[in-house]
């Protein structure tokens, strides 16, 4: 499934050619609301960082000075924004839904980058996932399936 998100991903409109800051480029927008969920507790880990970056390389295929690019254009896209819904609802217009619930999966891999589960971060990838029409058991068996094979994830204690 991981392999069909990425598939979907690099095939979205601005996938090549992209041009920085255009407000409908779905890479920006991926980029936005993952910076955004690995930002929401306030602390960002390297290793938080180093996974948002290793995401945004195996997904878009990009290196270097692109991949900076586009961590750069993602983190200043969210520092602007004044909510989700512009990045949501450019990812619900550029992917299906079983790709709209690999990428809650994504956000659950940023979120146990740093091996902890915080509320704030918890309550984002539950926002984006309603703002894109994943629904709650996919959005819960996106994190079990994270959490399981996160070898320094501390476990939810409780689910929904």
């Amino acid at each position: 499934m991981f392999e069909r998100m990425l598939s979907f991903l690099k095939d979205l409109p601005g996938a090549t050619g992209h041009r920085p800051g255009r407000e409908d480029d779905a890479r920006i927008a991926a980029a936005a609301l993952l910076y955004h969920v690995m930002a929401a507790d306030g602390v960002r880990h390297d290793a938080e960082w180093e996974r948002f970056k290793t995401i945004l390389a195996e997904t878009y295929s990009v290196s270097g000075a692109e991949l900076d690019a586009l961590a750069a254009a993602g983190e200043k896209a969210d520092s602007e924004a004044v909510d989700l819904y512009a990045f949501t609802s450019v990812l619900k217009r550029h992917l299906d839904h079983d790709a709209r619930k690999a990428f809650i999966g994504l956000m659950w891999e940023l979120v146990y980058a740093d091996g902890e589960l915080n509320e704030l971060e918890d309550n984002t990838v539950w926002r984006v996932a309603e703002l894109i029409g994943v629904e709650s058991r996919d959005r819960v068996e996106a994190r079990r399936r994270v959490a399981a094979h996160s070898p320094s994830a501390k476990k939810p204690s409780g689910d929904e």
